[in-house]
């Protein structure tokens, strides 16, 4: 299971990202961006199911599609999400995804951060000797 780091980076917020493959990275990155956008993403339930597929030119740039995508269903959908049952393809440019979620419930889910984006600035995904580590900041 792979492991988020949260940093301060001015008016935006770093997530520094470590796990075993490609695909708990994007997971461990989607459960860190629920982590910032509600107070106790455990209230979440995972009652229904939506397919996400992408495509990019790099994993970096599958990496901020990936969040924005998320960010996007929030705020088009009035949506969380607390489950990701993630397939990144090999190299790392394509991904199929089933996300799990509820609608907003104000009795029961409480914002934490509206984040507005995942960003480029400081952005990379890359392959280390005993698994994967990203670093992505977002806009709050």
């Amino acid at each position: 299971m792979g492991s988020v780091e949260v940093f301060e980076h001015t008016a935006d917020l770093g997530l520094r990202i470590a796990a075993e493959s490609l695909d708990d990275l994007f997971r461990t990155a989607a459960e860190a961006l629920f982590n910032v956008i509600t107070a106790d993403r455990s209230t979440i339930e995972p009652r229904e199911s939506e397919a996400v597929d992408l495509r990019a030119d790099s994993p970096e740039t599958l990496l901020v599609d990936w969040l924005n995508e998320l960010i996007f269903r929030v705020e088009v959908r009035h949506r969380f999400y607390g489950r990701f049952d993630v397939k990144v393809a090999d190299d790392g440019r394509s991904l199929s995804a089933t996300i799990a979620g509820e609608p907003i419930d104000p009795d029961r889910h409480v914002f934490n951060n509206e984040v507005k984006a995942a960003t480029y600035h400081g952005l990379f995904v890359k392959k280390e000797a005993d698994g994967w580590a990203a670093e992505v900041i977002v806009d709050i």
